[in-house]
């Protein structure tokens, strides 16, 4: 049975990705203008995944470039991605219950909230990269969003957009959703159990008949 689902944040939630290309294209460009299109090898990584590959030569610029992420993401649109606040209040009125499970920090999260308030009442458990100590594709943070809502792994759909956020939902044992908004839908099919390009399609008979084909034997 289909207890709980658990979304990661941007490129899921809210349509953030395009922004976040533009900021670290113009990072990539100013620090590596050899490197032609670098910003596309980093996405879908978190902060330390990218300081520690692309960025790992540069130690003292790190700060510098932290100031102008936190910078920009105060100015950043956060929209949301089309039917998903619809699709959340339909989890909540079948006692399905929801949670974020993002790489964002609690300074990002702040930008969220002040931009929708709402989104705490939205969601039963809100999880950032303090709760964890391992980046995704390592299932912690998923392990923990599902131990936090009080539900086993095979009674959860996780929602996810990056190969590495993929990965994570699926390595902890979780129904997979793809969200084909950052990357193409054919390329994340194989580490998805159902692909779609929002949740304005999406219906909750679809994700309690994945859960229940996926675990019921």
């Amino acid at each position: 049975m289909l207890k709980a689902a658990l979304f990661d944040l941007d490129g899921v939630i809210f349509d953030t990705e395009t922004q976040y290309s533009r900021f670290w294209g113009s990072q990539c460009r100013h620090y590596f203008p050899d490197r032609p299109g670098l910003e596309k090898e980093i996405k879908g990584q978190t902060l330390v995944q990218i300081y520690e590959t692309a960025f790992a030569s540069l130690k003292d610029e790190q700060p510098i470039i932290t100031e102008r992420l936190n910078d920009f993401e105060k100015s950043m649109s956060y929209d949301y991605i089309p039917g998903v606040r619809n699709f959340i209040e339909q989890l909540h009125q079948k006692g399905i219950r929801t949670a974020i499970v993002t790489s964002s920090n609690v300074p990002k999260m702040a930008n969220v909230y002040r931009s929708h308030p709402e989104i705490e009442q939205l969601f039963d458990a809100i999880l950032t990269a303090e709760d964890f100590t391992e980046s995704k594709p390592h299932p912690q943070c998923y392990l923990l969003g599902a131990e936090r809502l009080g539900v086993k792994p095979q009674e959860c759909v996780g929602f996810e957009d990056s190969f590495n956020g993929l990965k994570a939902v699926k390595s902890a044992g979780m129904a997979v959703v793809g969200l084909a908004t950052t990357n193409p839908a054919d390329a994340i099919a194989p580490l998805s159990d159902l692909v779609v390009s929002d949740f304005q399609q999406l219906q909750l008979e679809d994700l309690e008949q994945l859960v229940h084909n996926k675990f019921v034997k």
